[in-house]
């Protein structure tokens, strides 16, 4: 059995979310329905996020996150699960998670923040390898079950928090800005946009930096995790 204590933290959170996913359910929603419903509202922290307004990006995309708990969790309270369910719940949270990333890039380039702009990409990159590196172990019947979502430093739940707060701290603090960056005109110098000149531009690079470093970790765990599965199972 592999990260007992990992699985554990899921299944708390699970457990929390469910009264909320069953007022949910008792208003007509369907736990696909909540699936959609929260790709719509991380699409909608997305847009506010290439507009600059990173406070309300980070409250609306940490809602729009929460939701892949509460659709999960209402499908199992009231017996809904199905192969589909878990297929749209995966593909609309990898969905969801990049178009959050581009929102970003987008948002970092208007304000000359190049870096900003490059940390994201390299952070939505990493983070795609994570998911891909569960996919692909299940896909060969490795790792699959709760067991393999478990391996890793920083699978979706911890890249969300991580982003969200980063993105609430980067409003907080006056938002993004480039060194060198010329308000009113756009324009920036000498750094090319690759330095901050806001502390809130230092803090979502910061956590932009900390989600790509831990992704890759993370993908390191999991093909490693993987290599000694596969080899016991190639001893027997």
């Amino acid at each position: 059995m592999t990260g007992p204590e990992p699985v554990g933290v899921r299944v708390r959170m699970r457990h929390l979310g469910e009264p909320v996913a069953l007022l949910f359910g008792r208003l007509g929603l369907t736990p696909n329905g909540l699936t959609l419903l929260g790709f719509g509202i991380t699409v909608a922290g997305a847009a506010l996020a290439g507009l600059g307004l990173w406070l309300a990006a980070g409250i609306v995309v940490f809602v729009g996150g929460a939701f892949d708990l509460l659709d999960g969790a209402l499908a199992r309270a009231t017996g809904r699960a199905s192969t589909v369910g878990a297929f749209l719940d995966s593909v609309f949270d990898r969905w969801g998670e990049s178009v959050v990333y581009i929102g970003i890039v987008i948002g970092c380039l208007n304000a000359d923040f190049n870096l900003g702009a490059i940390l994201a990409a390299v952070a939505m990159s990493e983070a795609f390898l994570v998911s891909y590196a569960r996919a692909r172990a299940e896909g060969l019947g490795l790792g699959g079950g709760s067991g393999m979502a478990a391996v890793g430093l920083a699978p979706r739940e911890v890249r969300l928090v991580i982003l969200s707060l980063g993105l609430l701290a980067s409003g907080l603090l006056g938002g993004v800005q480039a060194a060198g960056t010329t308000t009113g005109t756009g324009t920036s110098t000498g750094a090319w946009g690759l330095a901050a000149d806001s502390d809130g531009a230092r803090v979502l690079a910061a956590a932009l930096s900390l989600i790509a470093i831990l992704a890759t970790i993370t993908v390191i765990q999991r093909i490693i995790h993987v290599t000694k599965q596969a080899a016991s199972s190639d001893g027997k």
